[in-house]
């Protein structure tokens, strides 16, 4: 599941947190072979993992004491320093791993305050449903000083496949609300053209293919798109961007002829007329990221 050092000696892990992810994460550390022990605000959710082999801790203190690596998946970044915080839990020399979801504000101030307390700290973001917990389907992505995760990646690897994205602690975070950024977004396409469709006739499942297929086409081309980004330079290779605004216009007018929600268009198309406005009607549509970049009140 990771590259990185995949004969991972018998590492005690510590989770803290046994929701439906907790305990995702508790049972890939003990299938992998790892002491676990585990902790709950509500103790009997680990009553299945300690008939499995897992260890649950009297209290936070305790749970932390008994691993070298401490796991963190709870509700917020707040109660992570809640529960770490408290005057008779040490962190001195523990590492933590906090998988935890929050902003990259809040992870980078995290791992300011778990440096106060003597603990080494990533933050990461778990991109999978529990269910695949424990496969090389799950995306664990990581953030923080590399050499503290290459020391554990064998262990983390038990998760899922590993990536480490930089030393930044806030990248995780990033990578995570970039990554449903792209979700929502393919989503709410595919809704938009399903409910077009449905107006004919068209079920959502005869429509599926034909809409990943074309979501798979737009894949191919991100990376000539992040090199025009990158260069800051837009020609119009195929298509431009006043060309695209004009579809748009087909869309919203198609949409609101068969009474379909027009929202999701015309919001594309007001930020393809401020572009146009500014006078990049002519180059292609990724120089769209000028206006992703400013703040909505600019």
């Amino acid at each position: 599941m990771t590259d990185n050092n995949t004969t991972a000696s018998a590492t005690p892990v510590t989770v803290l947190g046994l929701g439906l992810m907790g305990q995702a994460l508790a049972d890939a550390f003990l299938k992998a072979g790892h002491p676990t022990t585990v902790w709950n605000r509500t103790a009997s959710k680990a009553d299945r993992l300690v008939a499995g082999g897992a260890r649950s801790a009297p209290t936070v203190a305790d749970a932390v004491r008994a691993g070298s690596l401490t796991v963190v998946c709870v509700t917020d970044y707040a109660a992570v320093r809640d529960l770490l915080g408290a005057s008779d839990v040490d962190l001195a020399g523990t590492t933590l791993v906090n998988l935890t979801s929050g902003d990259s504000a809040q992870a980078r101030e995290t791992a300011r305050w778990a440096g106060e307390r003597g603990a080494r700290y990533l933050d990461g973001a778990i991109m999978a449903v529990p269910p695949v917990i424990g496969t090389a389907e799950a995306m664990i992505l990581h953030s923080g000083p590399r050499s503290v995760f290459e020391e554990y990646a064998s262990t983390l690897g038990a998760l899922g496949t590993l990536t480490h994205l930089g030393e930044d602690h806030g990248l995780a975070s990033l990578y995570d609300v970039a990554g449903l950024a792209m979700m929502w977004g393919v989503l709410n396409a595919w809704l938009q053209g399903t409910a077009l469709l449905r107006t004919a006739g068209v079920d959502a499942a005869t429509y599926a293919p034909f809409a990943r297929q074309i979501a798979a086409v737009v894949a191919e081309w991100l990376p000539g798109y992040a090199e025009q980004i990158d260069r800051g330079s837009f020609p119009a290779e195929v298509s431009a961007l006043e060309t695209d605004a004009r579809a748009m216009t087909h869309l919203i007018e198609e949409s609101e002829a068969v009474g379909v929600n027009a929202e999701l268009p015309k919001l594309f198309k007001a930020m393809a007329d401020r572009a146009i406005a500014a006078g990049h009607g002519a180059e292609q549509y990724p120089v769209l990221i000028e206006e992703f970049t400013k703040p909505a009140d600019a």
